[in-house]
């Protein structure tokens, strides 16, 4: 059953944070007493077939594990130490302007090489943004290839740079189901966002905040609740070009 991609806030000033699909929401009560969408996005089911060696993939330093939906195929990564402290620098042309952020490597190692993974074989490319939030919490998720918040690309792995975790207005971290669900689905800050630790902090703004405030500010079409909705300005990549730079 496809369940939700959640981003669950414990602030009182925060409400959930998911991938989200548009039909059939459900909601729950916050500490505040607003409500926290828990959007249907697919929470993954392992493939038990897929699975050989769950013992030697869990003793792995970063274990990419296959799982279901799969939404666009484009292989599983396998983790190179090497690589993945290697420093970048993401670029994302959009249609509505550049968004650019550096990768935080030395922090979260297994997300950043996921990420880079996808990028280098065209995952993200003409996909677009699915989901915008104008209340309480302000943030753009992206990175399903269907476009619905239900969207994954087989396989998933562990939560990373949580302790601490905080998500100020620049921040890129990753949107999931619950703990240590990571896919492909992200989400950026483009104002200070009040939410649990609980989504791996990835990558931090270093061009294109304006862009993704513009975007925020329209607005969106409250499918899911008052100030949560698919973005009124469409927002999709054209290109997501890796660089190396720190």
């Amino acid at each position: 059953m496809l369940q939700p991609v959640r981003i669950i806030a414990v602030s009182v000033a925060a409400v959930a944070l998911t991938g989200s699909v548009y039909a059939a929401t459900a909601v729950s009560a916050t500490p505040g007493g607003g409500t926290a969408p828990h959007a249907r996005i697919a929470r993954p089911t392992v493939d038990a077939d897929a699975v050989a060696a769950p013992a030697k993939a869990a003793a792995q330093a970063c274990a990419y594990t296959r799982v279901k939906p799969v939404s666009k195929w484009v292989g599983l990564p396998v983790f190179d130490p090497a690589k993945a402290a290697e420093p970048y620098i993401a670029r994302l042309r959009t249609t509505q302007g550049t968004i650019a952020f550096k990768a935080l490597t030395d922090q979260a190692p297994c997300t950043t090489h996921s990420f880079r993974f996808l990028a280098e074989r065209g995952f993200f490319d003409k996909t677009h943004c699915h989901r915008s939030t104008t209340q309480r919490i302000f943030v753009l998720q992206c990175g399903d290839p269907t476009g619905t918040g239900s969207g994954a690309p087989g396989y998933q792995f562990p939560d990373e740079n949580l302790t601490g975790a905080t998500y100020p207005a620049g921040t890129v971290a990753m949107a999931n189901a619950g703990p240590d669900t990571n896919g492909s689905q992200f989400f950026f800050t483009w104002k200070d966002t009040k939410l649990s630790p609980a989504y791996t902090p990835f990558g931090r703004i270093t061009e294109g905040l304006d862009v993704l405030r513009r975007i925020g500010e329209a607005g969106n079409d409250e499918q899911n609740n008052p100030g949560d909705g698919y973005p009124s300005r469409y927002t999709e990549f054209h290109k997501v070009q890796i660089s190396r730079g720190r």
